[in-house]
């Protein structure tokens, strides 16, 4: 006998939220979880711990294509890295399934427009409880109703920039985000951007969907359970290996995230398949992309006394901007950084941080990143090796300029910016992509692989494009089409 109905290794955006929505069928499904739960703990709100000590960051490394190991900033918990996301749940927008031309090339596209998600991004909104409002950006894609609750309110200072923002031309809105303010500052009076959630106050993947999925006795969680190849027959999964052992099921689902399922697949190659599973096509793997981004601090006499900040978007050149009025990206706030944030972040002394810091509000600054095969992650020996080659960086600097521009004309005369680098993991995906042709995409629309038909993938390696906003929710609504699909078959 089979152990699970459905297998689904991991439970984080995508894993926990397929198994939320498969839980009323009834279907015996097992989650298999590297990690293991995230207690409460002094460090949870520290951020000298986050930031200076990586506490919670997992001893894993990678490797550059050069050799060059680093740590790529992904964690290993129950929930995954939505236990420390910023909690942002925006749709992509309407224009983001159809080719766009950027300055550094034309998107493919996706093989459905936004029409066909839109009710699920309806119920993934409703899974996470989401704060928001409709109509206000000049972007905001069409929706059946409005989000399940109001945005989470801007505190004096960020409702200052709102007024000047607008008294200079823009059109900022509330962030959409998957925040219970009130029982995130019961806990402590602390951002909850990179912070973990220990107590239910961020609705993350174990807090949100698991937690429902759980409450189902046909439903099983298993953690610390490192899963370390697939085993096939011919076009069927036949099991799942583990440091724990061997399992089954007539459903197999990786939601292991865009690195790691990719790795995983290839690590699963076999005689029948030497180039891994569901790679038939080449594309396992490949097409990575990693947002490019920047944080910026806008600095004025006034001080910014925001404890959490992050409640405010701009999207004013999301769809045009550039020199020939290609889209350059999203705007929104960055969790507040503190002192000791910006120290360990930095390098500053504690004295030239606090200064900073008591007077600047933090912007994240966002563009697409276009998929190139190229960029792709591989395997040397038991290593990943992740080769990301940046693309459309002109569209981001021409972004940076924008808002520095428009903040100048606000009243912040000094304006600092850094952009990320690769071990920050700024939204990772596209490695398993779904399409409808099988030569070029290593799914189909629902996720299925086109090789295989009992293995399912559930996580960011499907986006075919990486937009230019946070993908949760895009990967949560991806999720729950999956689950009603399979419901269908087995109905």
């Amino acid at each position: 006998m089979s152990d699970a109905d459905v297998i689904i290794v991991g439970s984080g955006m995508g894993g926990a939220t397929l198994a939320a929505g498969l839980a009323p069928t009834g279907l015996r499904i097992l989650i298999l979880e590297r990690g293991q739960r995230l207690e409460d703990c002094a460090e949870a709100r520290d951020p000298s711990a986050i930031f200076a000590r990586g506490h919670f960051r997992p001893a894993e490394t990678w490797l550059t294509p050069e050799g060059t190991r680093f740590n790529p900033g992904n964690y290993a918990f129950v929930g995954g890295n939505s236990k420390f996301y910023g909690a942002v749940m925006i749709r992509y927008r309407e224009a983001d399934f159809a080719p766009i031309r950027h300055i550094g090339g034309t998107t493919p596209g996706w093989p459905f427009p936004y029409d066909t998600l839109a009710p699920w991004y309806d119920r993934a909104e409703a899974l996470y409880q989401v704060r928001g409002q409709g109509g206000v950006d000049p972007t905001d894609p069409p929706r059946a109703a409005n989000f399940p609750f109001p945005p989470v309110p801007h505190e004096p200072a960020i409702a200052d920039l709102d007024r000047r923002l607008r008294a200079a031309g823009l059109h900022p809105a509330p962030l959409p985000l998957a925040v219970d303010i009130d029982r995130w500052l019961a806990r402590a009076q602390t951002p909850w951007d990179a912070f973990p959630d220990t107590t239910g106050g961020k609705l993350d993947a174990e807090t949100a969907a698991l937690t429902l999925a759980l409450q189902h006795p046909n439903v099983r969680l298993q953690t610390g359970v490192r899963v370390q190849r697939l085993e096939a027959e011919g076009d069927r999964v036949t099991g799942v290996s583990t440091d724990k052992g061997r399992f089954t099921a007539p459903r197999i689902v990786l939601a292991a995230g865009a690195v790691h399922t990719a790795a995983l697949l290839l690590r699963s190659a076999d005689e029948a398949h030497p180039n891994g599973l569901a790679n038939r096509s080449d594309q396992v793997g490949r097409n990575f992309m990693n947002h490019n981004a920047s944080a910026l601090l806008a600095l004025s006499p006034r001080r910014n006394g925001s404890v959490y900040q992050k409640t405010l978007m701009l999207n004013d050149w999301y769809l045009t901007g550039g020199p020939q009025g290609e889209p350059l990206g999203n705007i929104q706030l960055l969790g507040r950084v503190s002192a000791p944030i910006l120290a360990a972040q930095t390098g500053l002394p504690g004295p030239v941080a606090r200064l900073i810091a008591g007077r600047a509000i933090d912007f994240y600054v966002m563009s697409e990143d276009l998929p190139q095969p190229d960029s792709r992650v591989t395997l040397r020996g038991d290593d990943i090796v992740l080769d990301w080659r940046r693309s459309n960086w002109e569209a981001h600097l021409a972004l940076v300029a924008r808002l520095k521009g428009a903040l100048r004309r606000a009243g912040f005369p000094v304006l600092l910016s850094k952009a990320f680098d690769r071990s920050t993991p700024s939204h990772q995906c596209g490695t398993a992509r779904l399409g409808e042709n099988p030569a070029t995409s290593v799914t189909d629309p629902f996720g299925r692989c086109h090789d295989h038909p009992n293995l399912w993938i559930c996580d960011a390696s499907l986006l075919p494009t990486s937009a230019a906003v946070n993908p949760s929710l895009t990967i949560a609504a991806l999720a729950l089409r999956q689950a009603d699909r399979i419901a269908q078959e087995v109905a």
